[in-house]
C-alpha cells in the first residue's frame, strides 16, 4: 500500500511508540549503518549521515549505486516498511526513520494485533517492486541485475503461496528456477540428486510439497507424491533444455519466468489482511469468518483464501464499485464493501461482499488512487492516438464506463476450476436487484452517497451500507 494514502499519526517525541532500538537524535548526525533488505536473503549495507532526515529519494540513489543499476530503472522499485503485521510502500518524500518511530501507532490503527505483538514488532526496510510499475514495461528491461531482483521477489511470492497458481504454472516456474540455478545441462540422475539436496520446497510452493490431509495420509503419501512432483519438474526442465538448444542467456530465462508470472492477474499487487463471512451451514456454523488476503494493483482487486491458496473473487475496476465504513459502536469492524454483478437463481442481481479489516480505509484510498492513475494513463495513451478512435471509445472513456454501470450489465463472474478464477458461489454475499426489490429476506435502503467516489459509477443507484445486514 502507498504509505500516505491515509494520513499518518503525528510524530511526537514523547509518544509511546518510540522504540529503544531506534537511535537517539543526538547520534543521528553521525554516520549510521543501515541495512536495506532484498528478496533472496540478501541486503545492501549503507553508511549514511543525517539518518533522521534522509528521504526515500536519497536512499534510492545510494541503493542503485551499490547495486550498479541505472537511473533509468528507478521507477521499477520502491522502498517498503514491512513486518508480519503490516506492509507500507513509501513515497519518495518520506523519511523512513520518522515512519519507524510511528510504527507502533500505525499497527494500533491498522491491525488487530495484540498489544504484546505490537510491542515486539519491528519493521525492516525493503527494496522491492513498486505497485505502480506497469507489467508492460517490465519485460522491456534488459539489465540482468534488475531482472534478478524482480525474479527473486516473484519467486518468493510463488513459493509462499501469496500468488496462487495452478499446477502447470508452478511446475513451469519451478523448472525455470532450476535452470537458472543449475544450468540447462543436468541429466535425469543429476536432476534428481540436485532436487533432493536442495529440497522440493526450494522450487515448489510449500503447500504443494507438504500436501494435505492428516498425519498418517501425509506420511504414507509423501514418498509417492514427491516422486511424482520430481518427475513433472524434470519433464518441464527437459522442455526448457530442448527449446533452448544451446545454453540460454540468464536474461532469457528471467524474462520467461516473469512473463509466466504476468499471466497471474494479481502479479505486483499490494497485499492487505482481512476476513469475510463464511456461508452459513446450519445454526452452529453462523457467525464464523474466513481469513483472506486482499491484493490490489493497477488492474483490479483480488480476494484470496489464505488457507486454501486460491482466488475467491477477482474484479477489474470496471467490474466493481466500492466503499468503506467505520465502526459505529465499540466492537464493530471497519468494512470494505465490494459491489459487483451476479446471478441469484437465474435473476441478475448486484452482490455486496463485506471485508472486515482495520485496513479498510487504506484499501479504499488505494483503490481510488489506482483508478485515478489508470484513468489518467489511459487518457494520455488515447491522446497520443491519430484520432481515428475518440477518447470516449477507449477503456477509460465515458462510453465504456456507462456500459459498466446500471445502464448495462458488467461481466458476469462464474466459479471455475482454476485457482486463479473467482469462486463467487462460495462467498457469503448480500444480494439485491436493481429496482430494490427484496431477495431472500433482504431489503436494502437506497442512498445517494454510497459508491459516490467511483468515477465509473455515474449511473449507479447507490446503497446505504449502514442498513445492510445478512439475513
Amino acid at each position: 500500500m502507498e504509505g500516505d494514502e491515509c494520513s499518518f499519526p503525528p510524530d511526537s517525541s514523547d509518544d509511546h511508540s518510540l522504540r529503544g532500538s531506534v537511535a537517539s537524535s543526538a547520534t543521528l548526525s553521525r554516520a549510521q549503518d543501515v541495512l536495506i533488505y532484498l528478496f533472496g536473503d540478501s541486503a545492501v549495507h549503507l553508511t549514511l549521515e543525517g539518518l533522521g532526515t534522509v528521504t526515500v529519494q536519497e536512499l534510492g540513489r545510494n541503493v542503485r549505486e551499490a547495486l550498479h543499476t541505472p537511473e533509468s530503472v528507478q521507477d521499477v522499485f520502491a522502498f517498503w516498511l514491512c513486518s508480519p503485521l503490516l506492509e507500507l510502500q513509501l513515497k519518495t518524500r518520506h523519511q523512513p526513520y520518522k515512519l519507524c518511530r510511528q510504527w507502533h501507532d500505525l499497527l494500533y490503527r491498522f491491525t488487530e494485533a495484540s498489544e504484546e505483538d505490537i510491542s515486539q514488532d519491528e519493521p525492516c526496510l525493503q527494496y522491492r517492486r513498486s505497485v505502480f510499475y506497469p507489467k508492460s514495461k517490465e519485460l522491456q528491461i534488459q539489465e540482468e541485475g534488475v531482472l534478478r531482483l524482480l525474479y527473486e521477489e516473484a519467486r518468493s511470492n510463488i513459493l509462499t503461496g501469496r500468488y496462487p497458481c495452478d499446477p502447470e504454472h508452478w511446475t513451469s516456474l519451478g523448472a525455470l528456477s532450476i535452470a537458472l540455478d543449475e544450468g540447462t545441462s543436468l541429466d535425469s540422475q543429476q536432476f534428481t540428486t540436485t532436487i533432493r539436496e536442495k529440497k522440493l520446497s526450494s522450487y515448489l510452493p510449500a503447500h504443494v510439497t507438504m500436501g494435505s490431509g492428516g498425519l498418517f495420509s501425509t506420511l504414507r503419501g509423501k514418498s509417492s507424491r514427491q516422486v511424482g512432483l520430481e518427475q513433472n519438474l524434470f519433464k518441464e526442465y527437459s522442455k526448457i533444455c530442448t527449446s533452448a538448444r544451446s545454453s540460454p542467456e540468464p536474461t532469457q530465462l528471467l524474462h520467461q519466468y516473469l512473463n509466466t508470472c504476468h499471466t497471474l492477474p494479481y502479479y505486483g499487487c499490494a497485499f492487505f489482511f482481512g476476513e469475510i463471512d463464511k456461508p452459513a451451514q446450519g445454526i452452529l456454523q453462523r457467525g464464523k469468518r474466513k481469513a483472506v488476503n486482499i491484493g490490489i494493483c493497477l488492474e483490479g482487486v483480488y480476494v484470496m483464501d489464505v488457507k486454501e491458496k486460491h482466488v475467491l473473487l477477482g474484479l477489474r475496476f470496471s467490474e466493481l464499485s466500492w466503499d468503506h465504513s467505520y465502526p459505529e459502536e465499540e466492537g464493530d469492524s471497519h468494512i470494505l464493501w465490494l459491489e459487483f454483478d451476479g446471478d441469484e437463481d437465474g435473476t441478475p442481481v448486484n452482490k455486496l461482499l463485506k471485508i472486515y479489516s482495520k485496513q479498510a480505509e487504506l484499501m479504499s484510498g488505494f483503490i481510488e488512487f489506482c483508478v485515478e492513475l489508470k484513468s489518467a494513463s489511459e487518457g494520455a495513451a488515447a491522446a497520443e492516438m491519430d484520432g481515428e478512435v475518440s477518447l470516449s471509445q477507449q477503456p477509460g472513456g465515458q462510453e465504456e464506463r456507462s456500459k459498466n454501470g446500471r445502464g448495462g450489465r458488467r461481466g458476469m463472474l462464474h466459479r471455475q476450476g482454476s485457482v486463479v478464477c473467482s469462486r463467487v458461489q462460495s462467498l457469503n454475499t448480500i444480494s439485491y436487484v436493481d429496482d430494490g426489490k427484496e431477495i431472500k429476506r433482504l431489503k436494502p435502503k437506497r442512498a445517494a452517497s454510497f459508491f459516490a467516489r467511483q468515477a465509473s459509477a455515474v449511473s449507479y443507484s447507490a446503497v446505504q451500507t449502514e442498513s445492510l445486514e445478512q439475513g
